[in-house]
């Protein structure tokens, strides 16, 4: 089931604002991009509550589903910041991103951050 959060709540909803900063000026569509950040907001309230007193999101150990985590959360947090208040959330994709395997992913992939269409944060 979380890999399916994770992947159709939070991935997809970052996915909708980068779609809207790829399209035309005048194809912009700020109600789409409000809409993806509110879902993006409750999933992440959501997630916040579910991590609490976890290491991982599905089992006592890394599993497929922080596999999925993972590149959601990296993204999604770039495209509408995880609030300050979910320390959970926050504490997860931290313990995420310090995973040597994610981290490498992460590091081998900086030559194209240029390429974001949002512009990439000057972290992680």
């Amino acid at each position: 089931m979380l890999d399916r959060i994770f992947d159709n709540h939070v991935m997809t909803n970052m996915q909708r604002v980068v779609n809207d900063a790829l399209r035309p000026a005048e194809r912009k569509d700020a109600e789409e991009v409000r809409q993806a950040k509110a879902a993006l907001e409750t999933a992440y309230r959501w997630l916040n509550g579910w991590m609490e007193g976890r290491e991982w999101a599905a089992a006592d150990q890394f599993s497929l589903a922080d596999c999925a985590a993972a590149p959601s959360l990296f993204y999604a947090d770039w495209v509408h910041p995880i609030p300050d208040e979910l320390t959970n959330l926050k504490a997860y994709r931290a313990r995420l991103l310090a995973r040597p395997s994610v981290a490498r992913a992460v590091d081998e992939a900086r030559p194209y951050r240029p390429l974001f269409p949002l512009g990439a944060p000057d972290r992680d």
